[in-house]
């Protein structure tokens, strides 16, 4: 491989790695689930990868955007510094006119391919998500609680997608992974809470000495999520093997969350983290299988 083609494919890579590929397909999967919830049988497989194409787009979109917006956090922070920004493999300008250029794609894609309803959720999301949540993590820790709003935008999306409406289970949806961030953030927020204390950053547990209130919240939030999890059996979204599924999984979710909250130190935040990592996933493959029985 010549020297150009090294370089070219470096600066590839640190574009690929502005979207948070990751996080991009957790927030794909999620808007997935919405569709496979709410879509008629048999599967309209067309308009499920036009909503995944157009989400993806989106979500990169909006990584790029949040990391030119928070360059100089990033800069101070060692779980950070060495993004594409930071460690100057891609300059500001150019991570600005990418995000901007993902997020619109993404949203016009949605527009022609999905339906408006679809479309006006994904710019609702990169909105929260830019214009409230990234200031706000400077200013209050209530940050994390409005973070989790476009957050969980994604399966209504995915529900609109298939159906061209927003119902009441639409908004199950929204619950659960609204409540499943919360404790997931916290814990991260824990690990991290020097970093983020260096960056001035105006997290929980960075104003929580000892971690009381931390770990309460973690705890209260995850009770929480457990009874929402089950009102999809609860209003005819899932049957019986769903509601077990759930029951045992938020039961064992609540565990990690109580330890958390009694312990308070990075190795039970940790396990709260891996916990909350296995927990979504394992949810809503459950609430897809149980909807359709293994036949798609």
């Amino acid at each position: 491989m010549s020297f150009a083609a090294a370089v070219h494919r470096l600066r590839i890579n640190a574009f690929a790695e502005l979207t948070k590929p990751r996080i991009a397909a957790l927030v794909s999967m999620t808007a997935a689930v919405g569709y496979l919830a709410g879509a008629p049988k048999p599967i309209p497989w067309a308009g499920l990868a036009h909503l995944i194409i157009g989400t993806a787009l989106s979500a990169g979109g909006a990584s790029a955007l949040n990391q030119t917006i928070e360059r100089n956090i990033d800069g101070k922070m060692r779980r950070t510094m060495l993004r594409p920004i930071p460690s100057r493999r891609v300059s500001p300008f150019e991570a600005g006119v990418f995000g901007c250029a993902l997020s619109a794609a993404g949203c016009a894609y949605l527009w022609a391919a999905v339906n408006g309803l679809t479309a006006l959720l994904a710019a609702l999301t990169l909105a929260s998500y830019l214009g409230a949540y990234t200031p706000l993590k400077r200013i209050t820790s209530l940050n994390t609680v409005v973070g989790a709003v476009p957050g969980a935008i994604p399966p209504v999306g995915g529900w609109a997608a298939a159906r061209g409406s927003v119902g009441l289970e639409a908004w199950i949806l929204f619950a659960i992974l609204f409540l499943w961030q919360l404790p997931h953030f916290l814990a991260i927020a824990w690990i991290y809470r020097d970093d983020y204390a260096r960056a001035k950053l105006a997290m929980l547990p960075c104003q929580d000495n000892g971690g009381v209130m931390t770990g309460r919240q973690v705890a209260l939030y995850t009770l929480a999520l457990t009874p929402v999890s089950l009102a999809p059996s609860v209003f005819g979204m899932a049957g019986a093997f769903y509601f077990a599924g759930a029951l045992a999984l938020g039961c064992a979710f609540t565990a990690f969350a109580g330890r958390m909250a009694w312990k308070r130190n990075s190795v039970s935040a940790r396990r709260l983290l891996t916990a909350s990592l296995l927990y979504l996933p394992l949810l809503l493959s459950l609430l897809i299988l149980d909807r359709y029985g293994g036949g798609f």
